[in-house]
């Protein structure tokens, strides 16, 4: 005997779509969405397809925004001698939250992946270059993640900026914070070695 219910089971799909949900979790996401009131629902509803419809990249360094260009490029207190390079928006709120980079951003909105069809040209790497023209900015941070393809990101793009005469670094990458050394791979010792820092 199968029980089903096509307009949940549908839900439920459209959340399992999400990156990192279970079938689990969506399973709990639909029913908690059938659960509320109509007015709540609809909330909810319009509150997804108002994001459709308002958010877009910032004209600038690529970084969602509900405007043409985000509150960080218009604003008059960031270094705008500084941009900091991350994969995704994502990557940029990690770095607001701890409150402590105040320059610009730019947003490649991906990797360099082959294998995975993603060339230079499906990255916003052509709009950093275009900012980088005007001789404001003095250092460009490479912030992809420490992965193989974030790596191949960060050297193809410093390759890029060198000409430039624009300083490239990249995060120092190393031992957590409560990790223990014994369980840290070479890569990982070897790049908290190189970015150790005076105490």
């Amino acid at each position: 005997m199968s029980y089903n219910i096509l307009s949940l089971d549908n839900l439920i799909d459209q959340f399992a779509m999400i990156p990192g949900v279970g079938r689990k979790s969506a399973q709990r996401m639909a029913f908690y969405i059938i659960n509320l009131s109509f007015e709540d629902a609809k909330i909810f509803s319009d509150a997804i397809i108002d994001a459709k419809k308002r958010i877009k990249k910032c004209k600038i360094c690529q970084n969602i925004s509900d405007t043409d260009e985000c509150s960080i490029c218009l604003s008059k207190t960031r270094d705008k001698s500084i941009i900091c390079v991350v994969q995704d928006p994502k990557d940029l709120l990690a770095f607001e939250r701890t409150g402590e980079y105040n320059g610009l951003y730019h947003v490649l909105h991906g990797l360099i992946s082959p294998l995975d069809g993603v060339a230079p040209e499906d990255l916003s790497i052509k709009e950093l270059l275009l900012r980088l023209s005007d001789e404001t900015v003095k250092e460009v941070i490479m912030a992809t993640n420490p992965t193989i393809e974030g790596e191949a990101t960060a050297m193809y793009i410093s390759k890029l900026i060198k000409p430039l005469n624009i300083k490239v670094t990249r995060l120092a990458y190393g031992i957590p914070v409560g990790g223990n050394l014994e369980y840290a791979d070479d890569l990982t010792l070897n790049r908290a070695l190189e970015g150790r820092c005076e105490i």
